[in-house]
């Protein structure tokens, strides 16, 4: 294999009319966050996505003893204590329907002192829809606005859903959405999880892929999701190999194409997530709820790359802050 690129600081740059835009949703993903307990029928404000909380779980990072060489220096200990949430995607808590099969499992990476080394919010899709950052933020601003104005906002989220169809309606981003429809009744923790986008790993570009080491597709299929994570986590270690791929070639390997699989770059694998049975956290705890997993609250040698990822940073920060402030008036418990 070639040497992998370099991070460049050029892939992350937003344009002015992108920067006015995040202003904008900015704002609209404060109001929702402000709505949110109304949103979902809850006592408590919620997060802008992945809303659910599942479970909140303890666990380790075990890092391959087979490394490559040139790994090494990144990870100087042979474990770390991680702390996982288990998520649904959707902006609303749903209560008694079937949830979309749309799972995160995010992940905080901590050192002796419990300080946050890396945070990274995996989901079950590994392609991202839309790759214009002016479409997503129309978008996701629409979107913000529709749960909060219902009926009030409806043409401008049907036309924004419109722009974006060109980015959906690919042959790669079509097929993968088949296979998730074929594997939506699947239990959420025997799904592979994936990175939205890049991340640097010191000077170099990867994305980040966990695969379960023995999933158990059919676990708790007449429980909820809730149920059934609860119950796993009672009964059962849960283990899945940490795999990365390195950037090598912007072509095979796009950092701003995110409705594109990466290709030509080998899965290398770095470790072992390990979650021993008995390790769940009480996820209504306060300190839980507000937990963040901004991936900008990283060391620099794992900073997300990308213009899409680049959002990340103030948009968490803005439903972090506004989360805070509503629950901690709340005394929410």
């Amino acid at each position: 294999m070639p040497d992998p690129l370099q991070y460049n600081n050029n892939l992350d740059k937003l344009s002015y009319e992108e920067k006015i835009l995040f202003e904008e949703t900015k704002k609209s993903i404060a109001d929702f966050v402000e709505h949110s307990s109304v949103v979902s029928d809850v006592n408590y404000a919620t997060r802008n996505a992945h809303a659910k909380t599942y479970a909140v779980l303890k666990g380790e990072l075990i890092i391959n003893q087979k490394i490559r060489p040139d790994l090494l220096h990144f990870f100087d200990k042979e474990k770390y204590n991680i702390i996982v949430r288990l998520s649904n995607a959707h902006l609303k808590i749903r209560k008694n329907k079937k949830d979309i099969p749309a799972y995160g499992f995010a992940i905080k990476i901590k050192d002796d002192a419990d300080r946050t080394i890396a945070n990274f919010p995996l989901v079950n899709f590994p392609l991202f829809p839309i790759n214009s950052v002016s479409k997503f933020l129309k978008l996701f601003t629409a979107i913000n606005h529709f749960f909060i104005k219902k009926w009030g906002n409806l043409y401008s989220l049907f036309s924004n859903i419109y722009k974006i169809l060109p980015d959906i309606l690919t042959l790669s981003f079509l097929k993968k959405g088949i296979e998730l429809l074929l594997k939506k009744d699947n239990f959420m923790m025997s799904f592979d999880y994936h990175s939205v986008g890049a991340y640097r790993l010191g000077e170099h570009m990867i994305k980040i892929k966990l695969s379960p080491k023995n999933p158990q597709k059919k676990f708790g299929e007449h429980l909820t999701m809730k149920k059934a994570i609860e119950s796993f986590c009672f009964e059962k270690n849960y283990d899945a190999d940490v795999l990365i791929q390195f950037c090598y070639d912007l072509k095979d390997q796009p950092i701003n194409i995110l409705n594109r699989e990466w290709k030509n770059s080998p899965f290398i694998k770095i470790g072992e997530v390990h979650i021993k049975k008995n390790s769940l956290i009480d996820a209504k705890a306060c300190d839980n709820e507000l937990l963040s997993f901004n991936p900008f609250e990283s060391a620099e040698i794992f900073q997300p790359v990308g213009k899409i990822q680049k959002l990340r940073d103030e948009a968490y920060k803005v439903s972090l802050q506004t989360r805070k402030k509503i629950n901690k008036l709340l005394k929410y418990k």
